[in-house]
């Protein structure tokens, strides 16, 4: 067994990071208790005298929670700059750093790095146009009219090609 000892060492037990289930159960429970902390915040503006006028209400708050929790990448109920990068980038609006800085500033009105769902919910409920909420409403309505193509895509010659 000689011949082993020149292939690398092995990392020994005590010294590997614990391992952190991403997926699986554990995730499931993860996503279930952001839903409910995100649940709790919807009632809360729900009892909200403020937004009592405001039409649709409970529709609009579930359409929100839904897509804040598919853009809360690390799922602490946060969306910070690289969640919010892939959430530019999905919407087919790419941004630079400074730009989503600023909209991020904008959005928790220069407090804190991150958007939280209730700054979040207040920026789309709110009567100010932030950039990221144009972008959100925008990707709303483009998804409401146009219905996505079905199968695989129609075939084309060369001629046709750009």
């Amino acid at each position: 067994m000689a011949g082993r000892a020149g292939r690398g060492a092995r990392t020994p037990p005590a010294a590997r990071p614990p391992f952190v289930p991403a997926g699986g159960k554990a995730f499931g429970l993860l996503k279930a208790q952001q839903e409910r902390r995100l649940a709790e915040i919807n009632r809360e503006f729900l009892c909200d005298q403020k937004y009592s006028d405001e039409e649709n209400l409970p529709e609009k708050l579930a359409a929100f929670k839904e897509k804040y929790m598919e853009f809360d990448l690390n799922n602490e109920g946060e969306i910070d700059l690289m969640s919010l990068k892939r959430m530019m980038e999905k919407l087919g609006v790419p941004k630079t750093h400074l730009e989503m800085k600023k909209m991020i500033s904008e959005v928790t009105g220069g407090v804190s790095d991150t958007i939280s769902y209730r700054d979040f919910v207040n920026m789309m409920l709110g009567k100010r146009s932030a950039v990221l909420k144009l972008v959100m409403m925008f990707e709303g309505k483009a998804n409401e009219n146009s219905p996505k193509p079905v199968g695989p895509p129609p075939e084309r010659d060369i001629a046709s090609l750009p």
